[in-house]
């Protein structure tokens, strides 16, 4: 297969890597010259993924050209959620009916995980609204616990991809697995997105309670509480329960709460060590997907009345510079209430 991966940050490069030792053909599509020249040179990029080189069959362009010229049969979006409308809308006009309306295109796969700013919508959501109504069927998801590093070391992964076509979603596992990474398949791309997105959150909050130097007990509690708002949202958006017990669900939020390798946890640790959002912001190469999905998140379970404390609190600590010690005050003594 010809496979388009349009954004080369660390999560799209190890994708890349796993496909071309899958036998495909890879394009990456990089926007950041300073990337793009790094992948260019060193086949890789030691800022995002040290000591990984790519394979021979995976090339790289900034040119929308050159990716309507390749013809993809799977197209992989693995751009920050927030960067993903401009991103589609930056492609030349010229060019949008030749890169989605393409006869060889199966799918288009988003990797990203995130609920957009301005429009507090869900990616495959934003992506109806940018591409071809013909081609919404092809609209499909990727997540779980799968930090871009361990991917690119090969190291054993499962994921869910979410789709509304079953027999594309047969195809897609097909492509993406192997001995180290095995894909699971789910008709919930509502649900799949929402874990993704929301587990990042909680991540942060992970991340500060452990940057206060709270211990074990703080932490169970928290991924405990944090699943039920996870599934409180998701059932909100008319999504399955069952999928917030899965690898997009419980899965992915166990492992981006604990993992040395998440930028959410990495930003909440900071916070809860007394440095600000400004200052932490600042010195990151990658994006942590949950500080703008928080903002996200808390205004929509707003305008929805979806009670998500913990969300609440993170807003309150990023956005408005609450103590954290305050906020876990707050959490704690709320009103006394059933578990379920």
């Amino acid at each position: 297969m010809k496979i388009c991966v349009i954004g080369g940050g660390g999560w799209g490069l190890a994708l890349a890597k796993l496909l071309a030792e899958n036998q495909h053909e890879v394009l990456v599509w990089e926007f950041n010259q300073e990337f793009l020249t790094s992948l260019r040179q060193n086949h890789g990029n030691p800022v995002l993924l040290k000591d990984v080189v790519l394979p021979d069959t995976v090339s790289f362009t900034d040119s929308f050209a050159t990716v309507a010229e390749y013809q993809s049969d799977l197209i992989l979006l693995a751009t920050p959620s927030q960067f993903i409308r401009s991103t589609l809308q930056s492609i030349e006009p010229a060019l949008v009916n030749k890169i989605w309306l393409s006869p060889k295109l199966k799918a288009i796969l988003n990797v990203a995980k995130g609920i957009e700013q301005k429009t507090l919508k869900t990616i495959d959501k934003i992506l109806e609204e940018e591409l071809p109504p013909s081609i919404h069927h092809k609209i499909c998801v990727l997540s779980g616990p799968s930090h871009a590093e361990e991917v690119a070391r090969g190291l054993p992964t499962t994921v869910v991809i979410a789709g509304s076509d079953e027999e594309l979603l047969v195809w897609l596992q097909e492509i993406f697995s192997n001995e180290y990474f095995r894909a699971y398949r789910s008709l919930d791309i509502t649900g799949v997105e929402i874990g993704g997105a929301v587990k990042n959150i909680i991540a942060i909050a992970a991340g500060i309670i452990s940057g206060l130097g709270f211990g074990d007990n703080t932490m169970g509690a928290l991924l405990t509480r944090g699943i039920v708002e996870i599934s409180r949202f998701g059932a909100a958006m008319q999504a399955e329960q069952e999928t917030f017990l899965g690898l997009s669900g419980i899965g992915d939020l166990i492992t981006t709460a604990i993992s040395p390798h998440s930028r959410n946890r990495f930003v909440g640790y900071q916070i809860g060590q007394g440095k600000s959002l400004a200052e932490i912001q600042s010195t990151m190469k990658m994006v942590a997907e949950g500080v703008e999905t928080t903002r996200s998140v808390y205004q929509l379970a707003e305008k929805l009345s979806i009670d998500m404390p913990i969300v609440t609190q993170v807003y309150e600590i990023l956005y408005n510079g609450k103590n954290p010690h305050l906020a876990m005050r707050d959490l704690m003594l709320r009103e006394l209430k059933a578990e379920f």
